[in-house]
């Protein structure tokens, strides 16, 4: 009987998608007609100008006569660029990750007793609330870690003593909180994981107070909690190329979205997190290491260009691959010659995968960056500029570090939830805010009521 309802209601189901499609179709020919600004950019393919910010910035092109002309990609973190930023810390053998977030939340480089204490701060609030593991996390796992941490996120508002207080204080306690419990609940929701869908050991570990971000998300998702120096190094780097990318990234835009309607902290951060989990955004990394897979089981000679630029044209074409079309980890919204993260990136995952004898297949990565735009060109007669962006090089990083591919996203939302917590506080104290309230051009034809006994 059961059986049978369920073949009935798959039935049920699928008229109701042919309904849905015979009553629900756009005609493509509008965008154009009422100058709609498809995914909120202009004809040019710039960004629709939709604020104003001080805390990040991306430069990929310059405007000349009206038309977009390609430049070496720049980041921008509070008028810094990214590059002379790690370059300094590196030279001094320092930790980046917090003097980046510090930097991006207050607008200056912390001094060293400054850089002492926000530290010592973050480490005191990595803790998770009493029971919050057991009670959010433990009773009810999720087979995907952003599912879990969005979830959970939304669930510290039960925790929280002023969760609705929108002040200055509050909004930066709320957001120290966050950078500083987000790796732990991401190392408790990918143990759980495990556990649950994996069939494995169960193992939490607590977070220590005397360790870096990255060192501590290291020792929290290992099993004997071991890690090497030059791991946490290039994690830590990582993190501070992910911490922030300007307000118009998707998930920082919706982040500002809800901020603009006046909702609490928690709803505005987990929006954000379901935003990066998309495969068009944060899950682009995990996209790419997929591929790959595809790529390196199809390619014999990871040498012969010729194979793989046949292979890449079967995965433009979709017969192969995830069938998208995408070369995942190519191009982008802004960066046209350069995208400076993936440059930054893959200088150092060159030295690693050469200590890591892995080479070959670092190689075939930049062999496929190398061909991709002739492919495209040859395939689809496209002639825009394309490099490779951040995914292309942060997946096959962490694959070196024996990263697990359930942590790739994640890891993106440990380092951009200081970027989004910078861009809610601007949101919210800038006296420019208004609720974001785009239009939308209705396009149903106007129709008479029906009454039921004429309904076909």
């Amino acid at each position: 009987m059961q059986d049978d309802l369920l073949l009935n209601s798959d039935a049920f189901i699928g008229s109701l998608c042919d309904e849905f499609c015979k009553h629900n179709y756009i005609d493509p020919t509008y965008y154009d007609k009422f100058d709609v600004k498809r995914g909120l950019r202009n004809a040019d393919g710039t960004g629709v100008m939709a604020g104003l910010t001080q805390i990040g910035n991306v430069q990929g092109y310059v405007v000349q006569d009206g038309e977009r002309v390609p430049r070496e990609g720049r980041l921008i973190y509070r008028g810094i660029n990214v590059e002379d930023l790690i370059d300094g810390f590196v030279s001094e053998k320092r930790f980046g990750f917090e003097e980046t977030a510090y930097l991006l939340l207050f607008g200056a480089l912390p001094n060293r007793s400054q850089l002492e204490q926000f530290t010592r701060l973050i480490a005191q609030c990595r803790t998770l609330p009493a029971s919050f593991t057991e009670d959010m996390i433990i009773k009810a796992p999720s087979p995907d870690v952003m599912n879990k941490l969005a979830r959970s996120v939304l669930a510290l508002y039960s925790y929280d003593p002023r969760p609705e207080d929108g002040s200055l204080e509050n909004l930066l306690r709320q957001s120290l909180e966050l950078i500083a419990r987000v790796p732990t609940i991401v190392a408790h929701a990918y143990a759980v994981k495990r556990h649950y869908y994996d069939n494995q050991s169960l193992y939490l570990h607590r977070p220590q107070e005397d360790m870096s971000s990255a060192e501590n998300f290291l020792y929290s998702v290992r099993r004997d909690n071991a890690f090497t120096e030059d791991e946490a190094r290039l994690l830590d780097l990582c993190l501070v190329l992910h911490a922030e990318h300007g307000g118009g990234n998707n998930s920082a835009f919706a982040c500002r979205v809800l901020s603009s309607s006046g909702t609490d902290t928690y709803s505005s951060i987990a929006a954000a997190v379901g935003s990066l989990k998309g495969p068009r955004h944060g899950g682009a990394n995990k996209k790419v290491m997929e591929m790959f897979g595809c790529i390196e089981e199809t390619v014999r000679d990871w040498k012969d260009d010729d194979e793989i630029k046949a292979c890449l044209e079967e995965i433009i074409n979709g017969r192969l691959g995830d069938g998208s079309g995408l070369i995942y980890g190519m191009g982008h919204a802004i960066y046209t010659l350069s995208d400076p993260r993936a440059v930054i990136l893959k200088r150092f995952a060159r030295s690693l995968a050469a200590k890591k004898g892995m080479s070959e297949e670092f190689d075939l990565f930049e062999t496929v960056e190398r061909l991709s735009p002739e492919v495209f060109l040859s395939v689809k007669g496209e002639t825009k500029t394309m490099c490779a962006n951040i995914d292309m090089y942060s997946g096959l990083v962490y694959k070196m570090m024996n990263i697990p591919m359930d942590l790739y996203t994640p890891l993106f939302a440990i380092a951009r939830i200081v970027g989004w917590c910078a861009h809610r506080i601007e949101e919210i104290h800038n006296p420019g805010n208004r609720i974001m309230r785009p239009a939308y051009k209705a396009v149903a034809p106007t129709r008479p009521f029906v009454p039921m006994d004429r309904r076909i």
